[in-house]
């Protein structure tokens, strides 16, 4: 006996409830990435982000979704038109603040950076204000001798 195969055609995703599943999805990860935006527009330093673990968990259910969709698993077709327009609303919406995001995450990394740098610049004039060697290599200053102060 014969097991029946899967269909060849991919399945298609009319339940409205399904599409709303995925509007909500997006709507979740749209919200907590504008929330990590406005925590480093305000200076919040990227590494400190609440944030990070919620949108990576949501970002991953968001690229199963893709994923089924571009191996045609899923066909998000649905006659209703009006449900179609806010899934490409959100799907846009999601796509300028994530865009933003990267742009903060950047000035974000980069003004780490600069914390970095200026606290490396710092801690080199310090040591560099104790040694008795200068940026050639030879004694900067007195001369030290063991033998100052030694009457012959």
């Amino acid at each position: 006996m014969m097991t029946p195969s899967p269909p060849l055609q991919p399945a298609i995703v009319q339940d409205s409830h399904r599409i709303a599943d995925l509007v909500e999805l997006i709507d979740q990860l749209i919200d907590v990435v504008t929330e990590e935006n406005i925590a480093l527009a305000m200076g919040l330093p990227a590494s400190q982000s609440r944030h990070t673990a919620r949108k990576l968990e949501l970002s991953e259910l968001f690229e199963q979704w893709v994923k089924q969709v571009s191996m045609k698993n899923v066909l998000l077709s649905t006659p209703d038109r009006a449900l179609q327009i806010r899934v490409l609303d959100r799907i846009e919406r999601l796509r300028l603040v994530m865009d933003e995001n990267i742009v903060r995450l950047r000035a974000a990394i980069e003004a780490s950076q600069r914390r970095i740098d200026a606290v490396m610049a710092a801690i080199r004039q310090q040591i560099a204000g104790n040694s008795p060697y200068g940026a050639n290599g030879r004694i900067s200053g007195p001369a030290a001798s063991a033998a100052r102060g030694v009457r012959i």
